[in-house]
């Protein structure tokens, strides 16, 4: 699932279709793409204090989308990512 979103927004990142979000995004920029990671990330924390399971699970989907985002805006893939929590396994 993860993989196939991150094709779909490197998809969005090279094609920049009109009314994409996506597209939007990568045209904004990279501070832009940091700021929705962080925006993201402290929702997760406050869903998880008090806005229940199924808020916490919401928020963490747009967290990841956003951290896609921001692998696909510097060309790292989730492999990458993958093989690095790969080598911490114990």
């Amino acid at each position: 699932m993860l993989t196939d979103l991150y094709k779909t927004i490197c998809q969005r990142r090279d094609e920049r279709p009109e009314g994409s979000y996506t597209a939007r995004l990568f045209e904004q920029g990279e501070d832009e793409i940091v700021k929705k990671v962080g925006e993201e990330a402290i929702e997760v924390i406050l869903a998880a204090k008090s806005q229940g399971n199924q808020r916490l699970v919401e928020e963490t989907a747009d967290l990841a989308y956003h951290v896609l985002v921001l692998l696909a805006a510097r060309g790292v893939s989730p492999a990458e990512v993958e093989a690095e929590l790969e080598k911490r396994r114990r």
